[in-house]
């Protein structure tokens, strides 16, 4: 298993493609992307806007990870919080790896890099994400080293007479 992951890549027309493909094959794959299948690009493509837009404003960090070939395989985003009380944690969002590499260990070097790149960062002592209940997520994160902090029972409405949990998880860098 090879990833190479980058904080901050150029944003090029290329790389959109393959953050929009990526966005779209882990969506269909029945990945908890913020879609429900089926999803095509077009459907993704004004959610990445708006990740970009917060990233042009330096509120969002992007992190890519490339396989051995420099096909991006996996993404995260890093979004700072705008409140005064609470600067010192960031936002990781969007987590994914393309369905092809999971169980390869993929997932726990993107973690480890957003980690390191999270450690970077002036003034940021915790990661905070969110996952959806019912795909076991909880525990992924956990042996990276997460810990589960709340929990909002059935938040997550995926079709109707199907909601989830909204599971909160903290990974303290200090």
């Amino acid at each position: 298993m090879t990833l190479t992951c980058e904080l901050d890549p150029a944003i090029t027309p290329a790389l959109r493609e393959e953050i929009l493909a990526l966005w779209a094959d882990v969506s269909n794959a029945g990945g908890s992307v913020g879609f429900v299948p089926p999803v095509t690009v077009d459907d993704i493509r004004p959610e990445l806007v708006k990740h970009f837009v917060a990233m042009a404003e330096g509120r969002t960090r992007l992190l890519v990870g490339r396989d051995a070939s420099g096909r991006v395989v996996a993404t995260a985003f890093l979004a700072f919080n705008s409140h005064r009380l609470m600067r010192h944690w960031l936002w990781l969002y969007t987590v994914m790896v393309h369905p092809g590499r999971q169980g390869r260990g993929y997932g726990r070097a993107l973690l480890t890099a957003a980690e390191e790149a999270a450690r970077g960062l002036d003034g940021i002592e915790a990661i905070r994400l969110t996952c959806r209940g019912g795909n076991d997520l909880e525990r992924f994160y956990g042996a990276c080293g997460y810990k589960e902090v709340g929990r909002v029972p059935g938040a997550i409405r995926v079709a109707p007479g199907d909601d989830r949990d909204d599971i909160i998880m903290l990974l303290p860098l200090t």
